[in-house]
């Protein structure tokens, strides 16, 4: 079925054109990275986690959102994410992928990935954080590949798929779990020590992801003879209002904790996301931008006629994500680092090479997920071909 991905038009192949050239420059700048150190990179002793890792949190979600269609249409029978399901699936593949690389681009020496395969500690959150990534990856590679293959075919799939199918399920929850463990467990960063972090991630997972996957319907319907259809599209916006609804919930359960008992180490952290700390005021704009994005953006959902207006739901989809994202793909991280523990203040900024190797990343990601998609697609035209002849 691959081959269907090398046909298109111009503007198919004009934007694979952009990627590729993206990639290049990404794999160059990564090239400099590697001979000369992670000492091109903005993070430092104080900040050893930055935009990659933060990248890494937040993709690892959108992978884990495809259970949000996978629930409802696998174990609840609604046919009407029938059209989509596959779409989440292939959404989570290209979204592992790039989760890995950026695990990859961080090592440093990227030689050093095989010591979790060499030297496997079932102690350590890391090989656990491997294991459930790599397996997810091949439970939709597999699930998705075959069921359009036998789609494709006129047939169902085959019947070994459908406990495949019940183990991805509980499977993306714990891709997300195992990843708000990694920063939970650690006893040294007050921001990161709460047992609502799991609870956390999973809330913006499920608004983040399916919200990029609308907007991947919408833009799939404008460029294609794809429609997954009003209701379905509704159903996910929906999910996307009250996930979001809940993960704003649960920050304030933070900020009434930390500020409640006034313990400095808990307070500091959010006070430097939002206001500032000793003169330092890296993220205040991003922190207060997501802030607004994030209550536009559910008020935009929950209220029916601006969620029924198709003009205006993708830009309410669009504010979710982009809040999500600037939360756990930026605040979330860098914020547990700063103050450190000894109280010092080291602020983030990613450099050039950072923001290049990560568009190279992200270029790879979406470069899997056009072609994916297109072979979907196509399918999809085939069988419409077929039905009207």
């Amino acid at each position: 079925m691959l081959e269907k991905a090398l046909s298109g038009s111009r503007r198919y192949w004009a934007w694979v054109a952009v990627l590729l050239a993206l990639i290049a420059v990404g794999f160059s700048t990564y090239l400099k990275q590697y001979h000369e150190g992670l000492g091109i990179t903005g993070m430092s002793r104080d900040v050893s986690w930055g935009l990659y890792i933060a990248q890494f949190t937040f993709l690892v979600g959108v992978a884990a959102s495809a259970v949000m269609v996978a629930i409802p249409y696998y174990l609840h029978n609604y046919k009407k994410f029938g059209k989509i399901v596959i779409l989440g699936e292939f959404l989570a593949v290209a979204s592992v992928i790039m989760c890995i690389l950026f695990i990859f681009v961080d090592l440093g020496q990227p030689v050093r990935v095989l010591n979790v395969l060499l030297h496997p500690t079932p102690h350590s959150v890391m090989f656990w954080d491997m294991i459930v990534l790599s397996g997810y990856l091949l439970l939709n590679l597999i699930i998705g590949w075959t069921s359009l293959g036998a789609e494709r075919k006129g047939f169902p799939p085959p019947s070994w798929v459908k406990p495949l199918i019940y183990i991805a399920i509980p499977w993306a929850v714990s891709i997300h779990t195992v990843t708000a463990f990694l920063y939970a467990g650690l006893p040294g960063r007050s921001h990161w020590l709460t047992a609502i972090m799991a609870a956390r991630f999973l809330a913006s997972a499920f608004a983040a992801g399916p919200a990029l996957l609308v907007i991947l319907c919408l833009l799939l319907r404008r460029l294609s003879t794809f429609d997954a259809g009003s209701e379905s599209i509704q159903a996910l916006a929906k999910i996307v209002a009250y996930a979001m609804s809940a993960n704003v919930f649960f920050f304030l359960l933070e900020v009434f904790t930390a500020f409640y008992s006034h313990i400095p180490e808990h307070m500091a952290p959010i006070r430097y996301l939002f206001f500032g700390l000793e003169g330092h005021q890296g993220l205040v704009g991003f922190m207060w931008s997501a802030a607004i994005l994030a209550f536009v953006g559910i008020g935009l959902l929950i209220n029916p006629s601006t969620r029924k207006n198709e003009r205006v739901l993708p830009f309410a989809l669009a504010a979710v994500f982009i809040a999500a994202w600037i939360d756990k793909g930026l605040g979330l991280i860098v914020g547990g680092f700063i103050p450190n523990p000894m109280g010092r203040i080291t602020e983030y900024a990613p450099t050039f090479p950072e923001i290049w190797i990560t568009l190279g990343v992200y270029s790879i990601g979406l470069l899997v997920l056009t072609v994916l998609y297109k072979v979907a697609i196509a399918v999809r035209e085939e069988e419409s071909l077929a039905a009207h002849g």
